[in-house]
């Protein structure tokens, strides 16, 4: 498994922050998870909640048909932790190939030294995040 050239220059930064500075990054993240397309907004039923999130999160994704895959967020902006890990996969993961999508560890970022700013529930979340969003990708591409 690896990590995307993308995702690894946010791991790496997190990784050299201070641990002040990893709860800011984490908020600057939040702001990068772009709204809702219109169609979503419109009929979510194509949205899936992630139970294991403290706060109401849901995704979705799409694999188009050269095998780039496109995440969607939802996560009210109260929730800025969960928001910026979100904004770290869209960052990290947006418009990638399916296999790059797929071969992320599901503890990438163990190394961000995020386990010292949020709490082990969050964590989770953020594991099942990444879970749910990778057995999108493989179900839509079982299909096509």
């Amino acid at each position: 498994m690896s990590i995307p050239q993308s995702l690894q220059h946010v791991v790496t930064r997190f990784e050299r922050a201070p641990k002040n500075l990893r709860v800011q990054a984490l908020l600057q993240y939040a702001k990068k998870v772009p709204p809702l397309p219109e169609d979503l907004l419109a009929d979510r039923s194509e949205l899936e909640q992630v139970h294991e999130c403290q706060t109401p999160f849901f995704l979705a994704t799409r694999v188009d048909p050269d095998g780039s895959v496109h995440l969607f967020f939802d996560a009210p902006l109260e929730s800025p932790t969960v928001r910026g890990f979100a904004g770290i996969l869209f960052e990290g993961l947006n418009g990638h190939p399916v296999e790059d999508v797929l071969a992320v560890p599901p503890d990438f970022y163990s190394t961000m030294g995020l386990g010292e700013v949020v709490s082990p529930l969050r964590l989770r979340g953020m594991s099942a995040i990444l879970g749910r969003l990778q057995r999108q990708v493989r179900e839509a591409t079982a299909e096509g």
